[in-house]
Order: C-alpha cells, then sequence, then structure tokens
C-alpha cells in the first residue's frame, strides 16, 4: 500500500496520466502525444485548507466535488454541516489502495459529512484511442443517514474552434450562473444549442454555445441539463486532432453539467481559466442545500456504486 506523498503516473501507449494523491487526488496531467487535455495550474500547486475557496488553489486540472459543488449548510440528523466550496475532497490527501502501470485505486474521507469516496481509474489504449476508466464507489460510515450530491469535474482545456456536442434530445438547460447574467439568473432556461442572450433580449441577439471562444472573451457560464437519457457528451479538438467523450449511466448519475469558462473566471487579477468542463453529477444544482426529485442520502453503512468513462479518440483536421 503506497502513502500520500508521490505522485501516480499510469500509462497506456502514448496517453500518460498523473494522479496527485496529496493534492486531493487530482488529476493534474492527461497527456495524449504532446497535448495536455487538462486546464493547467492558475496559482502554484500548495496544501489547501478546510475553508479555502476553489479560485484560491490552483483551479486545474480533474477533481471530485462531494458532498456539494457549492458551499453551503445543511441540516442532517446528526445536526447542521457546513460544506465549503467545491466540496471536501479537493482539499485532502488521499490514500492510494493499489497501483499499477495503467491502474490505480484512491480513497478519501469527507470531513464536513461522513462520507468515504473510493475512485479506481483504469487506461487503456483500444482500437478507436484510448479509454479512461473510472469507478467510483461512495460509503456513509457515520451513525445516521448522510446526504450528498456528487458531480465529476474535469477541467478540459480548450480553444476556438472547439465543439460541444450533447445528444439531440437535449434542447434546453437550467442556468446555474453566468457572468454579468448575460444569459440571464439562475435558474433560468436556456436554449441549447443557440441561445438568446439576456442582456440584449430587446435586438434578439444569441450566441451558440456548442461553439468554444477565444480566451479573451471573457465567458463564464454553468449550465445543467435535466435528467439525461443517453449518457454522454463529446468535446471535439480540431486544433490538436481528438474526440473526448465522457459516458456515464443516467440511471445512477441523470444530470450533466457544463462549465463553459473562456478567460471568464477567477474574477480577481490574473490568470483565468480556458476551459469546457464535461461533469457527470447526481443533481442539476450546485447545492446540496437545494432540495428536489434529485435529493439523494445514505443509510449508515450504506454503499452506492457508479462509472463513468472517458473515451479520447483521434479524428480527422484535414
Amino acid at each position: 500500500m503506497a502513502g500520500t506523498e508521490e505522485n501516480v503516473v499510469i500509462r497506456a501507449g502514448d496517453c500518460t496520466l498523473t494522479l496527485m494523491p496529496a493534492l486531493g487526488g487530482k488529476i493534474s496531467s492527461l497527456r495524449v502525444h504532446d497535448h495536455e487535455l487538462l486546464q493547467t495550474p492558475l496559482h502554484p500547486y500548495a496544501p489547501r485548507t478546510h475553508s479555502m475557496g476553489f479560485a484560491e488553489g490552483d483551479a486545474s486540472g480533474w477533481d471530485e466535488c462531494l458532498p456539494s459543488v457549492s458551499e453551503c449548510s445543511v441540516v442532517t440528523e446528526s445536526g447542521e454541516a457546513f460544506v465549503p466550496d467545491h466540496g471536501d475532497l479537493w482539499r485532502i490527501p488521499w490514500q492510494v489502495l493499489e497501483e499499477t502501470d495503467d491502474s490505480a485505486t484512491l480513497r478519501a474521507t469527507c470531513f464536513s459529512l461522513p462520507l468515504q469516496l473510493t475512485r479506481s481509474v483504469i487506461l487503456s489504449q483500444v482500437t478507436s484511442g484510448w479509454r479512461l476508466q473510472l469507478l467510483y464507489s461512495l460509503t456513509n460510515l457515520g451513525q445516521t443517514a448522510v446526504p450528498w450530491a456528487w458531480a465529476a469535474h474535469p477541467l478540459f482545456t480548450s480553444e476556438a474552434g472547439d465543439l460541444v456536442i450533447l445528444p439531440s434530445d437535449v434542447q434546453n438547460l437550467r442556468l446555474e450562473g453566468s457572468g454579468g447574467n448575460r444569459l440571464g439568473r439562475n435558474g433560468d432556461e436556456v436554449s441549447w444549442p443557440i441561445a438568446a442572450l439576456a442582456c440584449d433580449s430587446a435586438d434578439g441577439s444569441t450566441c451558440d454555445l456548442s461553439r468554444a471562444y477565444p480566451a479573451d472573451t471573457g465567458l463564464g457560464d454553468k449550465l445543467f441539463t435535466g435528467v439525461m437519457q443517453q449518457g454522454w457528451c463529446t468535446l471535439e479538438r480540431p486544433s490538436v486532432g481528438l474526440r473526448l467523450t465522457v459516458r456515464f449511466d443516467p440511471k445512477v448519475t441523470p444530470y450533466l453539467g457544463l462549465w463553459l469558462c473562456y478567460g471568464g473566471w477567477p474574477d480577481e487579477a490574473g490568470l483565468k481559466q480556458v476551459c469546457v468542463a464535461l461533469e457527470p453529477s447526481t443533481a442539476p444544482v450546485d447545492s446540496l442545500a437545494e432540495a428536489g426529485s434529485w435529493s439523494r442520502s445514505l443509510a449508515p453503512g450504506e454503499t452506492v456504486n457508479w462509472p463513468m468513462t472517458l473515451e479520447i479518440e483521434p479524428i480527422r483536421t484535414g
């Protein structure tokens, strides 16, 4: 059994993945040939506290958001619990349970609620390219029922010309937030892929949400699908000749969050994210405190499992 200090590197052919157990079990790098597919750090890697905001960290790579994406207070059978920004797990060390040349299993336990997440990652080369399988297992270690919500948080680097593709039956999205309220306000319904600009509604201006914009546009939008019937979404990157397809089981993780950021976050001066995050999730909202038909809890000792897969395929660019 390994510790938490050493980075874990797994490989399959020309694809390499790096994990940082000491820094939230983060997938810090996912490279195909010389192409980095994940957002690079906005700040140097450094230890995190239990209360710092996500923007105070490196805000890069691929983290797991549990038991909430946004900070909130929730009332449980054991009393009130405070969940910090982007949850607990990105800010604490993970334990390496197993490591091979092409796979690794890590585990961490939340501090705001008694939830333990185990995540296995398996990287393989396949006929069509490369496949990254992620297997999740969540257990309630407490003595009472515990509410929870999970979202994957892979920040895929992007540039103008990239294309976000959703199943054809997804025609509307729920708005969680939009920089400058350009698409509207939290809870508004937005058409996909062509959305009306709320700030220019009088003249009927629209934007194509499926198209990535240049880094200097300063845009940042968070949106959610409703319950997905087909568990997939795709980011095509013509400039590097790759297609990234996230697949998930909508029976277990029925929603998809989209974070479309082209220089629009963080709000503070300094480096900005330029990325597209494709986020399978258990809820269509960022806050665990926002209850609805999607709300979940685990009984004492109960475990729930779910899968997620990232397929990386070469595409023709000419």
